[in-house]
């Protein structure tokens, strides 16, 4: 784990407020695209990008989780004119997409405890697209990216009683102490 030069949190734990964080947590997505693209492809336009999206989308369950984001990154919602899964809550044709999201394949990194890939994945997503989800959750969400990323999975034990202090208040460096000293160690 690195501190961000820029936030001073564990890289990418500063997204929404850091920039840079943000460009991290989008840079999860976009390296599992870059090299789907590259092996399926070769170099694309950015029409070709756009029409290799639409497929994607329409059978999310045959490709990984980072594929299919990065996809719906490159679609515009019909309706708030942002990416399409990524407008607020209550955005129909973003939520549906959203919801979609989630038929997309995880397979765990190598070296990383079963699980783990599917606990980034739902932590990337919240932290992308916020709305609809607390801020406390929001908060316990983007704190735990750098742990995940760096192979560490909390017990269930873990998660519960950390998500259960989020949702008492508990500080973000209140927060920020168990996930980094605790979670993945026993």
């Amino acid at each position: 784990m690195r501190r961000c030069g820029e936030c001073g949190q564990w890289e990418p734990a500063g997204a929404h407020d850091c920039a840079r964080c943000a460009r991290l947590v989008d840079e999860i997505v976009e390296e599992g695209w870059r090299s789907f693209v590259t092996h399926e492809f070769g170099a694309l336009e950015p029409a070709g990008e756009r029409q290799v999206a639409e497929m994607v989308v329409d059978e999310p369950d045959r490709h990984v989780w980072r594929v299919v984001d990065a996809a719906y990154d490159r679609l515009t919602c019909p309706e708030c004119g942002g990416r399409l899964s990524g407008g607020p809550a209550g955005c129909a044709p973003c939520d549906l997409a959203n919801g979609f999201r989630y038929s997309a394949i995880e397979i765990d990194r190598p070296g990383v405890p079963a699980g783990n890939e599917h606990v980034l994945r739902v932590n990337v997503a919240v932290t992308r697209r916020p709305s609809g989800v607390s801020a406390s959750e929001v908060l316990l969400r983007r704190l735990s990216l750098p742990v995940l990323l760096d192979g560490r999975l909390p017990t269930l034990a873990q998660a519960q009683a950390t998500k259960a202090m989020a949702r008492r208040g508990a500080s973000e460096s209140e927060l920020a102490t168990v996930v980094f000293r605790d979670w993945g160690r026993g």
